[in-house]
C-alpha cells in the first residue's frame, strides 16, 4: 500500500500529440461552415508522436485540400500551427490557431450588394 508506481513515460515526451477541446472546436466549426458552403465533404485526423494533423478533403478519394498541423516542437521557433496546402506548401504558419485559419475563413466571405 505504501508503494507509488509512476505512470509510464512520466515527465518525458508525450507518446502522442493531440488537439485540446478548444482547438478541436475551432477547427470543427470551420469544417462545418465549409461543408455547409459545399467546399468540403470529408476529414481525417492523425494523432502522431510528432504532430497532430486535421486534413480536409473535397472528395474522399483525393488528396486533402488543406492540412492543419500542430507541432509543439516548433512552438518556440516558427510557431506550432501550420496550414499546409494541397501540394505540400505551407500557406500560413503561426503561434496561434486563429490567424493560421484566416486564409480558409476568407473563402467563406461573400460580397453582398
Amino acid at each position: 500500500m505504501g508503494t507509488v508506481t509512476p505512470f509510464p513515460n512520466a515527465g518525458g515526451q508525450p507518446l502522442q500529440i493531440g488537439f485540446d477541446r478548444l482547438e478541436l472546436t475551432r477547427i470543427l466549426d470551420l469544417y462545418g461552415r465549409m461543408v455547409a458552403a459545399g467546399h468540403w465533404r470529408d476529414y481525417a485526423i492523425e494523432l502522431g508522436k510528432d504532430a497532430a494533423v486535421f486534413a480536409c478533403f473535397r472528395r474522399t478519394a483525393e488528396r486533402p485540400e488543406f492540412r492543419i498541423e500542430k507541432r509543439p516542437a516548433l512552438r518556440n521557433k516558427q510557431g506550432m500551427w501550420a496550414l499546409v496546402g494541397e501540394h505540400g506548401a505551407i500557406v500560413k504558419r503561426g503561434h496561434e490557431l486563429g490567424p493560421v485559419l484566416a486564409p480558409v475563413e476568407r473563402r467563406l466571405v461573400k460580397l453582398v450588394e
